[in-house]
């Protein structure tokens, strides 16, 4: 079966708005809603976080949305069930964002079944290794259609960024500074570099960049640097404002955005 993110980089080259929310975030059954009106407000691309009591990469925002999320009783299955739900009416590619753990403790092969099952296209796990993707789960991603999206740092070596995105199917995320996520200052000059250094290098991959994109001005210079943006904290931070009126709020939000 063809793959959503596969297919959206062959039509859409740039301008590409991934948006990531933590599943069970404000509501345990607010999942579904939030997906469907980013669609209706023309994202591109929904990242849905798997809520994590430790979760290493995400700033306040994510961490305090995970716990309520957790306290609402989001589990995986329920969001599998909810992906399920979505995928009735709605072919947006899905990605997953979590931690080796929680494949781990679900059994990896059972975390890919059920996940190629409900409708999930591609899986970001920050802290899974490249030699243990390649030695263990490399085979299980290819036979199960999901993509695996590495990420790469300011600081990543160019070599390391050669291998990421070879190993890499979907798209590589580039981290726009070494931090936690949920910064929401401006994107500096050395950041500009660095976006540059690696449109230079042509990779193979579409490249979208995350980490501190909040507004309009952080979403065009990603466009401008790379494929696209991910925007998460800031729509959090929304979506915390408006439990009530999901899809106003959410309409509202993207048309800030684009």
């Amino acid at each position: 079966m063809a793959n959503r993110l596969d297919e959206l980089f062959a039509r859409k080259s740039g301008g590409i708005l991934n948006v990531y929310f933590t599943a069970g975030h404000p509501s345990l059954e607010s999942t579904p809603e939030v997906i469907l009106a980013l669609e209706k407000s023309g994202v591109d691309l929904i990242e849905l976080g798997m809520p994590y009591s430790d979760p290493m990469a995400d700033g306040p925002t994510i961490q305090a949305s995970s716990q309520k999320a957790l306290a609402n009783g989001m589990t995986v299955d329920k969001l599998f069930e909810q992906v399920v739900e979505v995928r009735q009416s709605s072919q947006i590619p899905l990605i997953m964002m979590g931690y080796l753990n929680q494949m781990i403790q679900y059994g990896k092969e059972k975390f890919l079944h059920r996940a190629a099952e409900a409708g999930i296209d591609g899986l970001i796990i920050p802290d899974l290794p490249m030699v243990l993707f390649e030695r263990d789960y490399k085979n299980l991603f290819d036979q199960y259609s999901i993509r695996k999206t590495f990420l790469i740092t300011p600081e990543t070596s160019e070599d390391r960024i050669k291998k990421i995105s070879r190993l890499s199917k979907g798209f590589v995320y580039m981290v726009s500074k070494s931090s936690i996520t949920g910064s929401s200052t401006e994107i500096s000059d050395g950041q500009k570099s660095y976006f540059k250094r690696i449109r230079d290098m042509q990779l193979p991959n579409p490249t979208l960049i995350g980490f501190g994109i909040h507004d309009k001005a952080t979403y065009q210079t990603a466009c401008d640097n790379s494929n696209g943006a991910i925007i998460g904290s800031a729509f959090i931070r929304a979506l915390e404002d408006g439990e009530n009126n999901i899809e106003a709020i959410v309409e509202k939000f993207v048309r800030s955005i684009r």
